[in-house]
């Protein structure tokens, strides 16, 4: 949680966003950071749809400046498999996390913070599953 007063500090972050993009509109990582605290705030709040479609976002640009391997890249991907998982898109946030788990091991390796993170999110996504059993293919 960013704060135990989510919507004061959901206003905080979009006046930060608002200024971001208006004085320092070449300063695109700032801009994803503050994105990243506005979806996280939206998040708490239990707005996860709209928190899913600003990660998304998020994630794209990132994608689009540093690419997927990037050490920056792969925290965002985690942010968005957590995006998916709260609004109930296991299918999607399974592949999605394997994908980011595959990338962040080699790039980061199999003990760094955003690797294990990468890790937990496919498991959440494994197990939260509906369908979810021994039997359920991993």
């Amino acid at each position: 949680r960013l704060s135990s007063r989510p919507e004061e500090a959901l206003l905080l972050f979009e006046a930060y966003l608002a200024l971001r993009r208006r004085y320092w509109p070449r300063g695109e990582n700032n801009i994803l950071v503050a994105q990243t605290n506005v979806s996280n705030c939206l998040a708490d709040l239990g707005r996860h749809d709209e928190a899913l479609v600003l990660s998304r976002e998020v994630y794209e640009r990132r994608v689009a400046l540093f690419g997927r391997s990037h050490e920056g890249t792969i925290p965002t991907a985690n942010n968005l498999c957590a995006s998916l998982l709260d609004c109930d898109q296991f299918d999607e946030c399974r592949t999605f996390a394997r994908e980011n788990l595959s990338t962040a091991n080699t790039v980061l390796g199999r003990d760094h913070t955003s690797t294990l993170f990468a890790c937990a999110r496919l498991s959440y996504a494994l197990i939260k599953h509906p369908a979810a059993s021994r039997d359920y293919p991993r």
